[in-house]
């Protein structure tokens, strides 16, 4: 079996890289770990960041991680009026954020208008709701789809456009949106947030890591940060915001709360260790769902790397070593898991056509790593992929005349159905399962307030993103979060801001 942490090999050097430099701003080595790493996740162009000698003793709101959420928060802080600060462990901005590939789903927008797709945030709801079998935080998940369309408007404002529409497992509409191109999110919603965190002149330091956060006279207002190779400091805010993502790469969390998936490879990015979680329950929160722990059902084993849901979204199948379909191919993440762990080899192959590979160009960044084997011919790819050429080519010939009556008769599939598979050429890719999402965490309100054991805020400390949990319940929807880190993101900036304005207020009167 696979050790948790042989998926994140490839990047097990990027903490030792350098956090100084003589310039003003500081820049991700071009190192080869480093390189490993952006290709890894989706290509994000090169990144500037503050140098370390420009840090301050005191900022309005402290913003600790540098994933899609914190960023969010750091624009709506400084939209707001306030100087927010953002602080990185890692040498790069963007996290788990980077390496996201379907998309961001959202329900209602007016990109969903043009195309003339029918949707509402009723049915968004529902549909999540079933997803995770009714276990979801049903205020969060409320608020989240109400507000799931203004965050696709907000990033369109601010140069971010994702207007390509496709579906997701569990969905009934295309209400994932991806960038125009059709291209993996990840890189490219990272690289917008950054592009606006520097419009603003928002400090954002990496290889810095926080490695406590204080609490005075009952308010959180200070975090212990320590710059790789220097002495620890102590930095003031008015508000601090815990954006530090989950811990899908911490096999000391995932062997404690689920010890059956010990041997699993992850596709989390190696920062993603639960940091925030532990300094947020030593201050007195309380945590939620840590036992739920989402497997993807597609991840490329070797190096942990996700094949996103957008390749069975745009019309791909799945087959077992005979060549013969075994699931619905867009049910949810848990079902279609379970349904390859249970075949003997407990992985399969994605199957799909030149049609596909078109509609979905992340699969690019699939084929430069490797991962994807061509055939001329269905007859040609089961040669080369060891499969029963005979079979996968009347699977795919009766997967055809499905698509053409527009029923599964099989698995009951309904969605992803609007293309065949008769374009050549043809591919595959080999997957299995994989660690992949962290439904627990922090328990937050709408407000995005950290609760203590008694449901009561801790005065000061905000958390949003993939360190909170309840949102998913015990499955999360693909796309789902993606429009989390956006939607709450921005919400703890709005609420920290007001509440340091509120600070401001109060110290002016004393």
């Amino acid at each position: 079996m696979k050790k948790v942490i042989k998926g994140l090999l490839t990047v097990t050097t990027i903490i030792t890289l350098g956090a100084c430099s003589s310039d003003t701003s500081q820049k991700a080595s071009s190192n080869s770990s480093t390189k490993e790493t952006t290709e890894v996740s989706s290509g994000a162009s090169v990144q500037a960041y503050t140098n370390p000698s420009e840090m301050k003793d005191s900022y309005d709101i402290v913003i600790v991680g540098a994933g899609g959420a914190g960023m969010a928060a750091a624009i709506e802080a400084s939209d707001a009026g306030l100087n927010p600060v953002i602080f990185e462990k890692m040498p790069v901005a963007g996290g788990n954020t980077l390496k996201s590939s379907s998309g961001m789903n959202a329900s209602e927008t007016k990109f969903q208008e043009e195309e003339g797709i029918t949707d509402s945030n009723d049915a968004f709801y529902e549909e999540t709701l079933k997803g995770a079998n009714g276990t979801n935080d049903k205020e969060l998940l409320r608020y989240f789809v109400d507000h799931s369309a203004d965050a696709i408007h907000w990033l369109d404002q601010n140069g971010i456009k994702l207007d390509n529409l496709t579906i997701t497992g569990g969905m009934s509409e295309k209400r994932t949106h991806r960038p125009s191109d059709g291209s993996a999110i990840g890189g490219y919603l990272v690289d917008g947030l950054l592009r606006n965190v520097h419009e603003r002149n928002i400090p954002i330091f990496v290889n810095t890591e926080v490695k406590d956060i204080k609490k005075t006279d009952g308010i959180v207002n200070q975090v212990t940060v320590q710059v790789q190779g220097e002495e620890p400091k102590d930095i003031t805010g008015k508000a601090i915001v815990v954006t530090t993502g989950g811990y899908g790469a911490s096999e000391e969390l995932i062997n404690s709360y689920r010890p059956d998936l010990k041997g699993y490879v992850t596709t989390n990015q190696i920062g993603s260790t639960g940091d925030g979680i532990k300094m947020i329950e030593n201050l007195g929160g309380q945590t939620v769902d840590m036992d739920k722990i989402q497997i993807h059902p597609t991840v490329q084993q070797d190096e942990g790397v996700l094949i996103g849901e957008v390749v069975r979204g745009e019309g791909a199948i799945l087959v077992n070593q005979a060549g013969e379909r075994f699931v619905n191919e867009m049910n949810t993440r848990d079902k279609v898991s379970a349904a390859i762990t249970a075949l003997p080899e407990k992985s399969a192959y994605l199957i799909f056509d030149q049609g596909v590979r078109d509609r979905a160009t992340a699969i690019e960044f699939y084929d430069e790593k490797g991962y994807v084997t061509a055939g001329e011919s269905i007859e040609e790819l089961a040669e080369k992929i060891q499969l029963p050429s005979e079979t996968l080519a009347k699977t795919v010939t009766t997967w055809n005349e499905e698509v053409a009556n527009k029923e599964d008769t099989a698995f009951g599939r309904t969605t992803a159905m609007d293309n065949d598979l008769s374009k050549p050429k043809y591919y595959a890719i080999k997957i299995a399962p994989g660690i992949h999402y962290t439904m627990g965490g922090i328990k937050i309100n709408t407000n995005t307030e950290v609760l203590d054991k008694e449901e009561q805020p801790i005065t000061g400390l905000y958390a949003a993103g993939e360190v909170a949990g309840g949102l998913h319940g015990e499955n999360r929807i693909g796309g789902n979060s993606v429009a989390e880190i956006i939607i709450f993101g921005r919400q703890a900036g709005q609420q920290a801001a007001q509440f340091a304005f509120d600070r401001i207020e109060t110290l002016r009167s004393e």
